[in-house]
């Protein structure tokens, strides 16, 4: 494996930027600083961290949210949206995917010609690499998005999804990302609104299950899900029935069980199943959930140097496209 360059990109320290080339399985410095290299994945940060149950979930339901393993669009879509309406403007380009997770996203960059350098600072990364390694364009590394191994302005493309809101600190992470990118280069991030609804159950279930190890928590929604999905499937299939409808509302207001059956019904009911228990496990256990309105947004990009080219409501809260001066 090729360590020393990936698609023009000098790997440095994190900590001090000296340059890094391979010894053996570990990625060595000038000042002897070291990185070990694990099942052809550099590692930058200890295995177990803030973002571990996010590890768990894309390493236990690798291909669950993979349009290959779906058939359905349902990512190209969100992601096309999130570009500005086409994936053409991918092509050829050097990407810095951060917080890759799974790969949901990595293997659309990938197929749109992109030469993708994917980083999460989970073990989510042992997922991605299992789903993406036999892409020629595609490299990937365990590390923090704030302290990538990489120097400033390297990049053409930035991609962010789903990440900003579980970092310990938004702002910092969005002005990490702004400084990987070269002038003239394109960032696309997307981040939870200030009304991303989290319900009450939702909220007493995650102040417990964020205290808890990753597996028990795991188990825990495994077990509530096996249990109480025959009444989302029910609620679902008699909701024009008599007053099913009012009582299904208030039902998915309480249920902390995340229900895609409306939006998603075309992925049939075995992979609803699995999705519900992938997101109802993401929105319960992750560490740090933080919310920004549109404005927040727009001021943090502005004060990195950043044009925005629009910010808009959408997906999951807040999507925005903006370019670095």
């Amino acid at each position: 494996m090729e360590t020393k360059k990936i698609f023009k990109i000098n790997l440095v320290s994190p900590i001090t930027q000296s340059p890094l080339i391979q010894q053996n399985n570990c990625l060595v410095s000038q000042t002897n600083e070291k990185f070990p290299i694990i099942n052809n994945i550099p590692r930058f940060v200890p295995k177990e961290n803030y973002a571990s149950a996010f590890g768990l979930q894309w390493n236990t339901y690798r291909r669950t949210q993979l349009d290959s393993f779906t058939g359905v669009p349902i990512s190209r879509e969100r992601l096309t949206r999130i570009v500005g309406g086409s994936l053409d403007i991918l092509q050829g380009k050097t990407i810095l995917e951060a917080g890759c997770g799974a790969g949901r996203f990595t293997e659309l960059l990938l197929q749109s010609g992109a030469n993708v350098f994917a980083a999460d600072i989970s073990s989510a990364v042992d997922a991605n690499y299992q789903n993406c390694s036999k892409y020629s364009n595609y490299f990937v590394i365990q590390a923090d998005i704030q302290k990538l191994p990489v120097p400033p302005n390297q990049f053409d493309i930035v991609v962010c999804i789903g990440v900003i809101q579980h970092t310990p600190d938004p702002e910092k992470t969005i002005a990490a990302l702004c400084s990987y990118l070269k002038p003239n280069g394109l960032l696309f991030i997307d981040h939870y609104s200030e009304s991303h609804p989290i319900p009450p159950i939702r909220r007493i279930l995650r102040y417990f299950l964020t205290k808890m190890g990753s597996e028990t928590s795991l188990k825990f929604v495994q077990v509530y899900t096996r249990i109480f999905w025959p009444l989302h499937r029910f609620f679902f299939k008699y909701q024009h029935i008599f007053e099913f409808g009012s009582i299904r509302s208030i039902f998915l207001h309480w249920s902390p069980i995340a229900d895609h059956q409306d939006a998603y019904s075309s992925l049939g009911e075995k992979m609803l199943y699995d999705w519900a228990i992938l997101d109802t496990y993401d929105t319960l256990t992750d560490f740090y959930k933080h919310l920004r309105s549109a404005d927040e947004i727009k001021e943090y990009l502005e004060k990195n140097d950043m044009n925005i080219i629009e910010i808009t409501n959408a997906g999951n809260g807040i999507e925005a496209r903006a370019v670095k001066v």
